[in-house]
Parts: structure tokens; C-alpha cells; sequence
């Protein structure tokens, strides 16, 4: 069992567009609504991909319901933490070029006692779980320590994917995988990392505070993989005619979890996690993922050692 956790859920608009000129009336092409953030994506990726897997989430008002009837209407398990304020609804645009463009509404605050509601299910679920995914942003109103404190009793290995001091709270409860991209791992450090050996830096840095894994995409760049004095670099798959890059982080998560859960070391859990994104990069919806043509795609991913540091 797989429990995808996080407070950040979102009720996803996707506005296409021929081109968007600020400051201009712009008329959408076409017009879709999904249930989406990092926690609900990492779940239907998960499920997607095979694996029994359970989303553990906050949601509230009309969008929230909307979330709540999607994932039953798909069968996707979920234990709802019902909040007073209304779900989030965050915009992606998309035009012809390719020029992608996402309007992020900020969760709204949480009360204690819902936050406190929350931690008690975590518990409950993670005692049965043989991985855990923690993802998203943390709300008003929470600690930055809130996903130490949930590692700190979590008896399953965890992939963490957060930044900033919410992510180095918890590196001292030791994560299987951080997973920050590499402009997030910048903010979570305060400085650039402008080169290789700047960004190897980071990798080790991370581990010595406490993460066992380190892996870190760059978009369309090559991602990195640190484990003690290793260090890898993975290829992103090619992809022909890509269409929204929405959900491509949540399912590399998704993928480096099943894989773990299913016995696979991190490496090459990483395999199947690249697979995944890049599967969801041809899409419109996040994380709708084909599970036979992210195997055929994780065949062809490679992966080679990092260059050495002058």
C-alpha cells in the first residue's frame, strides 16, 4: 500500500489558447476542469502505475466535493479530511507554441484542530503503508516542522517532495528520496547552483543533513541521483509532441514510489519515474498515466555517472 499525503489538493482549470497577449482580451479555444495538485496527482499516478495506493487529503467547499466525486467516480481510494475552507483552483494556460503558463491560487490557512484531524489519519494510514509519498506546499497556519513530525513516527520509507524550510526540517528524520527540483533545491539552499560541481555540492549537502537519496530534475534537463559518494545523472526521455508539463514532478514521484514498493533499488525505481513524466508530458490531464506505454517508454531511459567535480 502506497499513501499519498499532502494539504495542498487543487481544482485544476486547463485554458488553451491559439496565443495569449497581456494586457489583451483573450478568448480560450477550449476550456477543461480536473482535479489536480501535487497530492491528488502523486495518487492517481500511483494507482495508474499499478499499485494499491490511497491519497490522504484536506478538501472543502464546492471544489473540494468536485475532487471528492471525480476520485470515486475513477475508484481511486482517498480518505478526505473535511476543512472549513473552500478548495483551491489553480489555472494552467496553454498555447499553440507550447508556452505553458500556471495562475497558482495559495492554499487557503487551516485551523490546528484540522491539521491536528489530519496527522491522526496519517498515523492511522502509515502503519499499514509500505511507502509513503509526502508532497506539496504547506498552508497557513502549519509548521514548517509538520512533515518531521509525521516522519517521526511513520514507520514506511518516504519519498518527501517539498522545498524551502519545510524540507530541511525533516531531512534529520532521514527520507528514502528528497526530490526538489533544481530551482526549489536554490530557494531551499538561498544561493544559485550555477554549476555541476555547485549542484554536487547540494546533493551531498542534503544527504549529510540527513536525506538517504537525493534526486533532482531540471525540467527538460538531465536529473540527478546522489547516495553517498555516488552520483548519476538520468536522461529525460525524448517526447515527441509534448503537451502539458503540469504533474511531470508528481509523477516521477509516483514512479520512484511504486518502484520501491515493489522491491526496486532507488536508481532504478528512478527508471520508471522518468518513464512516467514523460508519459504525462503528452497529455492534457495530470497524472492520467497508460502503464504499458510507460514500460515501453522505461526501457529506454539510461543512465550514466555524473561528472567529476574539478
Amino acid at each position: 500500500m502506497i499513501i499519498a499525503a499532502g494539504l495542498s489538493p487543487a481544482w485544476q482549470r486547463i485554458l488553451e489558447f491559439d496565443c495569449i497577449r497581456l494586457g489583451e482580451v483573450n478568448r480560450a479555444t477550449a476550456a477543461d476542469e480536473c482535479a489536480s495538485g501535487k497530492v491528488l496527482n502523486v495518487g492517481r499516478a500511483c494507482h495508474r502505475l499499478g499499485a494499491t495506493t490511497r491519497t490522504l487529503t484536506v478538501v472543502g467547499g464546492a471544489t473540494g466535493r468536485a475532487i471528492q466525486s471525480e476520485f470515486e467516480r475513477e475508484g481511486l481510494s482517498a480518505r478526505w479530511v473535511e476543512v472549513a475552507a473552500p478548495t483551491r483552483i489553480c489555472t494552467t494556460l496553454l498555447e499553440a507554441g507550447g508556452r505553458v503558463t500556471e495562475l497558482v491560487q495559495n492554499a487557503a490557512p487551516l485551523e490546528p484542530s484540522e491539521v491536528a484531524r489530519f496527522s491522526a489519519a496519517f498515523a492511522a494510514e502509515a502503519a499499514a503503508a509500505t511507502v509513503v509519498v509526502l508532497s506539496g506546499s504547506l498552508p497557513p497556519g502549519v509548521p514548517a516542522t509538520f512533515y518531521a513530525e509525521l516522519l517521526r513516527d511513520c514507520p514506511a520509507p518516504a519519498v518527501l517532495d517539498a522545498q524551502g524550510p519545510e524540507l530541511l526540517a525533516a531531512l534529520p528524520q532521514h527520507p528514502l528520496v528528497v526530490k526538489p527540483n533544481r530551482q526549489e533545491l536554490e530557494r531551499t539552499l538561498g544561493r544559485p547552483l550555477r554549476s555541476d560541481g555547485e549542484l554536487q555540492g547540494a546533493l551531498a549537502e542534503l544527504q549529510l543533513r540527513g536525506a538517504q537519496w537525493v534526486v533532482v530534475s531540471q525540467g527538460a534537463g538531465a536529473v540527478w541521483v546522489a547516495h553517498g559518494e555516488h552520483c548519476w545523472q538520468w536522461a529525460p526521455l525524448e517526447v515527441a509532441q509534448p503537451r502539458n508539463p503540469i504533474g511531470c514532478g508528481d509523477c516521477l514521484a509516483a514512479g520512484i514510489a511504486v518502484a520501491v514498493a515493489q522491491g526496486a533499488e532507488v536508481p532504478e525505481a528512478v527508471a520508471l519515474g522518468l518513464a512516467a513524466a514523460a508519459e504525462n508530458l503528452q497529455g492534457l490531464f495530470p497524472a492520467r498515466l497508460d502503464p504499458q506505454r510507460v514500460a515501453a517508454r522505461c526501457q529506454g531511459v539510461r543512465k550514466r555517472s555524473a561528472p567529476e567535480t574539478p
